[in-house]
C-alpha cells in the first residue's frame, strides 16, 4: 500500500490534485489505514496514471466522471468508452497538426530573419506600408 505522498511520487501527480480527484469520485474506493489516511494499492496507482493520461488528453473533470462510470460497468461498456476515446484522438491529432503549422511558420519566420540579418535579403513588413514588398 502507498500513503499519498508515495501515490503522488509515482503518479507524478501534485498532493492537491490526487486528493482532489478523489474527493470528486474520480478514484473510486479509496481505503484508509488505522488513522483514516488515504493508501492506495497497484491498480489505484495505475488508475491514477491513465487519470493523467486521459487529463492530457483533453478530458474535463465531467468527461473523466463519465468515463470512470463506464469503466465501473465492465466489459459492456467498451464499444462506448472506444468511441469517447477515438474522439479524443482524433481532436489531438488536429491539436498536432495545428502546432506543426504553427512550428513551421516560426522556422519560416527564423530563416527570414537569419537572411535580412545575414544581408542576403532586404526586409519587408506587412504592417509597415513603407517596408511592403
Amino acid at each position: 500500500m502507498y500513503s499519498m505522498k508515495e501515490a503522488c511520487k509515482l503518479t507524478d501527480m501534485t498532493y492537491e490534485n490526487l486528493k482532489f480527484y478523489c474527493n470528486e469520485g474520480l478514484v473510486s474506493n479509496v481505503k484508509r489505514d488505522k488513522r483514516n489516511y488515504r493508501v492506495f494499492d497497484d491498480h489505484d496507482i495505475k488508475w491514477i496514471q491513465s487519470l493523467n493520461c486521459l487529463k492530457n488528453c483533453g478530458m474535463s473533470i465531467a468527461e473523466m466522471k463519465e468515463y470512470l462510470a463506464l469503466c465501473l460497468e465492465g466489459e459492456k461498456s467498451i464499444p462506448t468508452r472506444k468511441i469517447i476515446l477515438q474522439n479524443k484522438r482524433e481532436a489531438l491529432l488536429q491539436s498536432i497538426e495545428k502546432l506543426q503549422q504553427a512550428v513551421a511558420f516560426i522556422d519560416w519566420k527564423q530563416s527570414f530573419y537569419d537572411k535580412v540579418l545575414s544581408g542576403e535579403m532586404m526586409y519587408y513588413s506587412n504592417l509597415l506600408p513603407e517596408l511592403r514588398e
